[in-house]
């Protein structure tokens, strides 16, 4: 993982944030930590199973 990049989208949601307190519109994200570290959730769940190598391509499954 490349830090600069991580810095970089740290920055940029800090600045995103802060204008959607300035112009006093609601944020698109959970307002609560539980929220939050449900998105994590999701996050650590997607790279576990893609490190593991294992899942079922629904895609190629339907024919699409």
């Amino acid at each position: 993982m490349d830090i600069t990049l991580t810095i970089l989208a740290l920055i940029t949601g800090a600045i995103a944030g802060g204008l959607f307190a300035f112009f006093n519109v609601p944020i698109p994200a959970p307002p609560e930590f539980s929220g939050v570290m449900g998105i994590v959730g999701v996050y650590v769940g997607y790279k576990l199973i893609s490190r593991f190598e294992i899942g079922y391509d629904i895609v190629a499954a339907l024919g699409l």
